[in-house]
């Protein structure tokens, strides 16, 4: 995410840090569609969260005509231990933010916007009507631009979740982030039952329902596949699984790289939970194919696909 100062975890920076494993190196990001996007952001100052979170799919994403923005600041009210993004006291709201984005994804010529933004547990209404307000401005502007929105708990205030409802984007995103034992540690503010309860109040109000978890932070392979049975039992449409990568050494540590064939054990077992879509993968970020997340049935047709071809 930002360069900014963070909260010290509980992470050792003494600790001798795990060997990156060959499967992690990445390709420079080429080709017209990039080149494209690279010139607009370059030329007019925007901010994505591709470009200042370092994202090892800009490229790609960016080729397909999909960008990431960041709304309600840089500076967050929770200080997970995972995170790069700066802890502290946020500044006042932008009314004007909603048509600046709105106003980016337009020159960019995005066809799939992903939008996030920091926790603002400071603001009543956690920052969910200037979410609301960036949905219609997008729309307004660009109406052929599918959106997802990867969105904090709002504290469990079930009334700010449902102005995401009402504007309901096509697909409403939060990240468990990893399994209930180290939810504490990984992610200190928050609390894994209440965040399985956003996904079930987003499925109970119609909407397209996805999450992500980080691997490599000293989980369990059984605590995996029940943290991926509990959000399936909620509702959820859509999963990611990557590897967690430490943003720098005030951050918690990785315990372990996660081989790519137990990468794919999960994305199997997804699809026999129900799940409808499962990416999964060392560079899976949540935002990863996002454009595809939109359809439903379509993770769930390319599984099948290749199952009856025998590649899975």
């Amino acid at each position: 995410m930002q360069e900014l100062n963070v909260i010290s975890s509980t992470a050792n920076a003494e600790e001798p840090r795990v060997k990156k494993p060959n499967w992690l190196r990445v390709k420079l990001p080429t080709g017209e569609g990039y080149r494209h996007v690279r010139g607009l952001v370059d030329t007019h100052k925007l901010h994505t969260i591709c470009e200042s979170g370092n994202c090892p799919n800009m490229g790609e994403c960016w080729g397909a005509g999909t960008a990431t923005f960041m709304i309600l600041g840089n500076i967050c009210t929770r200080s997970c231990g995972f995170c790069a993004v700066a802890t502290g006291r946020p500044l006042p709201v932008d009314w004007d933010e909603p048509q600046r984005v709105a106003e980016a994804i337009f020159l960019m010529k995005v066809k799939h916007a992903v939008i996030t933004s920091v926790d603002r547990d400071e603001l009543k209404d956690g920052g969910s009507i200037i979410w609301a307000n960036t949905i219609k401005a997008v729309r307004a502007l660009n109406p052929d631009t599918t959106l997802e929105t990867l969105i904090p708990d709002f504290k469990g205030d079930w009334d700010n979740l449902q102005r995401m409802i009402d504007v309901a984007p096509e697909v409403v995103s939060h990240n468990i982030e990893t399994v209930e034992r180290l939810t504490k540690q990984v992610r200190i503010q928050a609390k894994y039952h209440r965040s399985m309860e956003v996904i079930r109040r987003l499925k109970d109000g119609g909407m397209r329902t996805k999450s992500g978890i980080m691997l490599g932070l000293g989980e369990e392979k059984q605590e995996v596949l029940q943290t991926m049975q509990d959000l399936a039992d909620n509702g959820l449409d859509v999963l990611t699984l990557g590897q967690y990568l430490q943003p720098t050494p005030k951050h918690l540590p990785v315990v372990r790289f996660v081989h790519p064939d137990e990468f794919a054990e999960y994305r199997e077992a997804g699809y026999k939970m129900g799940l409808d879509f499962v990416e999964s993968g060392p560079l899976v970020r949540s935002s990863y194919h996002s454009e595809k997340h939109v359809i439903a049935g379509e993770g769930r047709r390319m599984w099948e696909a290749e199952k009856a071809a025998g590649f899975a």
